[in-house]
């Protein structure tokens, strides 16, 4: 009866949201934030790597900066991940959904508000927005563009805190996707 119950919530929730999308301004730009430091690249700079492979503006520094090939880091922004909408909103609100989201709010967050009461919601409202632009799956560059705030915050400290745990970021995309939502697919309800 619950997940009945459930199911037909989210049922409602995703059609309300198909068929009276909201006013919410999506992210325009990416702020990578260490203490004072703040540099920002636009979405649509992010979305043109994702397309050609090739960067411009500081994006295209930063990559040279640090020795990254572009066409890579287009690969990653391009991989899209089956989240079927009911298990992804099924697992954002479990347990451990919740222990992965609250880590990734330590390193996303809208740029002025780092407070988790703000950045839980932002961080599922780009998920749940972008699997719906994706029709069921989700690259990087939707949860992007679907984030609903004008500027997302990284905090390069936290994630680089993260990925020196990891041996790569694909690793780490993996980690926080495939493993809970296998679980989850394997129970019956």
């Amino acid at each position: 009866m619950k997940y009945q119950y459930a199911k037909s919530c989210v049922l409602l929730l995703s059609l309300l949201c198909i068929c009276f999308p909201a006013r919410t301004k999506a992210a325009e730009e990416i702020a990578f934030v260490s203490g004072a430091f703040r540099r920002t690249i636009s979405i649509e700079n992010v979305e043109h790597l994702a397309k050609t492979g090739k960067a411009k503006g500081l994006l295209e520094d930063v990559l040279r900066f640090s020795n990254q090939d572009p066409q890579k880091i287009s690969l990653f922004l391009n991989e899209k991940f089956d989240l079927p909408l009911v298990l992804t909103s099924k697992l954002m609100y479990s347990s451990i959904g919740n222990a992965i989201i609250n880590r990734v709010a330590q390193i996303i967050y809208p740029i002025k508000v780092p407070d988790k009461a703000v950045s839980i919601p932002a961080i599922r409202a780009g998920v749940i927005n972008g699997i719906l632009i994706g029709n069921g799956e989700l690259s990087l560059v939707q949860f992007l563009k679907s984030y609903p705030n004008k500027v997302i915050a990284i905090n390069l400290p936290a994630l680089f805190q993260i990925t020196n745990k990891v041996e790569s970021m694909t690793d780490l995309v993996k980690f926080f996707s495939s493993s809970p939502l296998e679980r989850l697919k394997e129970r019956k309800p």
